[in-house]
């Protein structure tokens, strides 16, 4: 698949093609992009920093 083709896709469609084509990286890169770009997009990488995200939005 081509990256034009990916653009093309939309990100449950190509969210599918990577599970299916977990070796294609370009694919995977680009999936990636359009999930690092989207607004209010929080990033954790702790549970206790999960855990305070959480209390924050659901108070």
């Amino acid at each position: 698949m081509s990256e034009t083709n990916y653009q093309q896709l939309t990100e449950a469609e190509l969210r599918e093609y990577i599970k299916h084509h977990p070796q294609d990286e370009e694919a995977f890169q680009h999936y990636l992009s359009i999930i690092r770009s989207k607004p209010n997009r929080v990033v954790v990488s702790t549970g206790e920093q999960l855990e305070a995200e959480l209390k924050k939005r659901l108070a």
